[in-house]
């Protein structure tokens, strides 16, 4: 691309916007080196490589690579042998920590998944852990080495410890002793990186030693007393030691270093590629960008397009075509109407889709691939060189005509302007007919009506315009595509006070040709925004229609669903209450079988089981819910009175009146051992029965109930029982018995060890229906038998 285009449409700005998202200098210096390619395969790449970076940020935030350094110059000195300083150590360890960082950041929960473009850049990281780790413990800050760096350093500086404390106590004495009254301050300071005391110059005989230095007036020597200088010599030579130990480590640290060359070379080359990648993610996150599709056949779309410079809460989204049904595209209107930014937006789009990054527009618009770009945009004029406005603009003309192919983005603002209208609206059609001719995709802004006329008259060429309200006065900035604009100079003039007779005299000096043409392009207006307002309100429609099918669709879902719920419900509790039947005959048949009683047809009951069975199976099947049922006849407050027998349609139970109804219609139903409130809606008068014992006649529970009052009896015999058995059929004895409404059973267990007693009474003490239970008196069988009251 030529660097003049890239002026033009601000691309620099863009790139310093770029810029300022690199977290590295290195990365910072490929993203102020990026310039637009021309290349299908490698603009896929980038803008593939940029969508990746942006949905990972999504996911999972922003990704730091501040630590990354250039590390090339210490690479090179460690080519040559050299030992590398405390400083260039630690950039080393940084961009090592930095690259485990990225490596953690990359790591799938899902690690069977296809593995993209970044996927294998990440893999290629090496963090170098285990020399990291040692550089870091060996050096903590730029200004220090650790003492654990190796075991000799810590011998020394434990030395050189022990003789400054020496040093110290020496020359403490002499501060706080007979030297006093010599010094000019009670301290000890340094020179020359010896310790040494500020003494008085009038009595530097009384102090014997070494005058390393005077102050500025002279009246203060500061003089190494005798009694430290071996101790101060000694503390030199153990600080020389350190030196040397310290240049040992380092040299260590480097060989190690050394050995990772090429892996350091390629960790700084991935994480500054990587790093430029992130900063064009973090760029498209910016705008709300998104990656648009590219075409070598000259096609550009743009959908609700937005130039990525202005603010993105006030700019106007444009829908921009080119190059399918027309390859020119001329676009008239108001001064300030948008129709530079709309060619700005489209070359600076294709700038940065060319770029690798993303554009501020709406998914899968699609952009050409142009090996050039040129734009004539902007005044120019140039007194040095003795260049009017028009001439400026041809200048660049020129240019663009010789170096333009159909390989290129032609972009003209005011195509012609600056000279005679007649002579610049000429000029204009001549250069973008021989545009046309070449097939060369051309944008062009103008205010001349004979270029609409060229556009409307011109096969592959179409008129556009940037919208103006005449009732506001104000551009809408929405481009319009097949629609030439009208000057609207008579009404703007009209809107700001211009006398309507100057106006009419105006209207006077255009031609018949021209007044109809511009009544031509005010009708073609009207029916423009008659229709839009007619496609919004039918679009309108079509959403609410959209919804009402989707509530209506929800609504038959929710239905399905719990149709689908009831029925299952219904099945599952049929089949519990027959599969609770089989087991009840099971077990009555087993009990028969077992005991032999008289009278019991244990042939005539195994055919009852089959047949429950063979029901059951029919059931699961084929059960359908059935409707709820309502009573036959509403029943009112005074048809009811106490005892009277009615059915509880909701739970399908009969039962007896034990209270009236309140005003609600709420009343209490005794139903078995179950006593409920229940609504008089709910209740249907029941038929009574016939009583089958003083115990039924008073219960009214209905026929199975009835029917195992007639079968159980007031005495349980447990002999020869192990405690678990007696206590098993004891508990289904019991409930038998209590919802027969038996006032008190018998219970046989016999006297034997005690042990049998002793299990019933501790069951009989945990039941919450039994009153009471004793032991048998003489005559009911005494210590062998256990009777047992019920609670009314």
């Amino acid at each position: 691309m030529n660097a003049k285009v890239l002026k033009t449409l601000e691309y620099h700005k863009i790139i310093s916007q770029l810029t300022e998202l690199a977290g590295s200098q290195p990365g910072k210096e490929l993203c102020r080196n990026l310039l637009p390619s021309s290349d299908l395969e490698e603009i896929r790449t980038l803008q593939a490589e940029t969508t990746l970076a942006l949905s990972r940020i999504y996911q999972k935030g922003s990704l730091s690579f501040s630590g990354v350094t250039d590390i090339r110059g210490s690479l090179k000195r460690l080519e040559i042998g050299s030992i590398l300083s405390p400083q260039e150590l630690l950039r080393i360890c940084a961009l090592l920590e930095t690259c485990n960082r990225v490596k953690a950041y990359s790591r799938k929960e899902n690690d069977d998944s296809e593995k993209d473009l970044l996927d294998v850049m990440f893999e290629a990281l090496s963090p170098l852990t285990p020399l990291a780790n040692e550089i870091r413990r060996c050096i903590p800050s730029e200004e220090e080495i650790s003492d654990d760096a190796s075991p000799a350093l810590k011998s020394i500086r434990r030395s050189m410890k022990q003789m400054n404390d020496k040093v110290h106590a020496q020359l403490t004495s002499m501060v706080n002793g007979s030297a006093r009254t010599y010094l000019q301050d009670a301290v000890i300071t340094m020179r020359n990186g010896r310790y040494c005391l500020p003494v008085k110059a009038e009595y530097r005989s009384q102090i014997q030693g070494m005058i390393h230095d005077q102050s500025s007036t002279g009246s203060t020597l500061f003089i190494e007393p005798m009694a430290v200088i071996k101790l101060n010599n000694e503390l030199r030579e153990l600080e020389l030691k350190e030196e040397k130990e310290i240049e040992v480590i380092l040299a260590n640290l480097s060989g190690q270093t050394a050995e990772y060359l090429e892996l350091l070379e390629d960790d700084l080359t991935l994480l500054t590629k990587l790093d430029f990648i992130f900063a064009r993610a973090q760029l498209s996150r910016s705008y709300n960008g998104s990656e648009p599709d590219f075409n070598e056949e000259g096609i550009i779309h743009i959908k609700k397009g937005r130039h990525p410079l202005l603010d993105k809460k006030k700019v106007v989204p444009i829908d921009i075509r080119l190059g399918e049904d027309f390859d020119l595209l001329i676009i008239t209107g108001p001064n300030t109407g948008g129709k530079t930014v709309s060619l700005k937006t489209v070359g600076l789009f294709t700038l940065m889709g060319q770029a690798g990054l993303h554009i501020p527009a709406f998914d899968h618009s699609k952009l050409a691939v142009f090996e050039e770009v040129f734009a004539d945009i902007g005044d120019e004029q140039s007194i040095e060189q003795s260049l009017s406005t028009f001439s400026s603009h041809m200048t660049n003309i020129v240019e663009i005509l010789k170096k333009a192919d159909p390989r290129s983005l032609v972009l003209f603002d005011e195509l012609g302007a600056g000279t005679d209208p007649t002579e610049g609206a000429a000029l204009a059609i001549s250069i973008l007919s021989s545009l046309h001719q070449q097939g060369i995709r051309t944008m062009a802004t103008t205010h001349y009506s004979e270029l609409k006329v060229f556009a409307l008259s011109t096969p592959g060429v179409e008129n556009g315009c940037c919208e103006f309200n005449v009732e506001t006065l104000r551009p809408t900035y929405r481009l319009l595509i097949g629609i030439p604009g009208k000057s609207n100079a008579f009404a703007i003039s009209s809107k700001l006070g211009l006398p309507d007779e100057i106006i009419e005299e105006a209207k006077n000096q255009l031609s018949q040709q021209d007044e109809d043409f511009e009544s031509l392009i005010s009708d073609l207006e009207h029916s423009r925004v008659t229709i839009e307002k007619e496609r919004e309100e039918i679009n309108r429609y079509k959403a609410e229609i959209e919804a009402l099918k989707a509530r209506l669709e929800r609504k038959q879902d929710t239905l399905d669903t719990s149709r689908e719920r009831i029925l299952r419900e219904a099945n599952e509790q049929a089949h519990a209450i027959l599969r609770e039947a089989k087991e009840y005959a099971d077990t009555t048949i087993k009990n028969f079988n077992k005991f032999g009683k008289a009278g019991i047809d244990a042939k005539a009951m195994e055919q009852e089981r089959s047949r429950l069975r063979e029901k059951m199976s029919s059931v699961e099947k084929n059960l359908v819910l059935k409707n709820e049922k309502k009573p036959s006849k509403q029943l009112k407050p005074s048809d009811l009175h106490l005892g009277d027998s009615v059915r509880v349609l909701s739970m399908n139970l009969k039962g007896t009146v034990s209270s009236l109804p309140n005003a609600k219609g709420d009343l209490f139903v005794q139903m078995g051992i179950l006593r409920s409130q229940v609504n008089i809606k709910d209740l249907e008068l029941a038929p009574d029965v016939d009583t089958v014992s003083k115990y039924q006649s008073r219960t009214h529970t209905g026929k199975i109930q009835m029917s195992k009052s007639a079968s159980v009896g007031v005495e349980i015999n447990l002999l020869g029982k192990t405690t678990d058995e007696a206590i098993a059929e004891l508990d289904k004895y019991l409930d038998d018995a209590y919802i027969s409404h038996i006032p008190s059973v018998r219970v046989v267990h016999g006297k034997g060890t005690g042990a049998l007693r002793k299990a019933v009474h501790n069951y009989l003490r945990r039941q919450k229906h039994v009153d009471s239970y004793r032991l048998g008196e003489f005559g009911e069988g005494d210590a062998g038998v256990t009777i047992v009251t019920f609670k009314k």
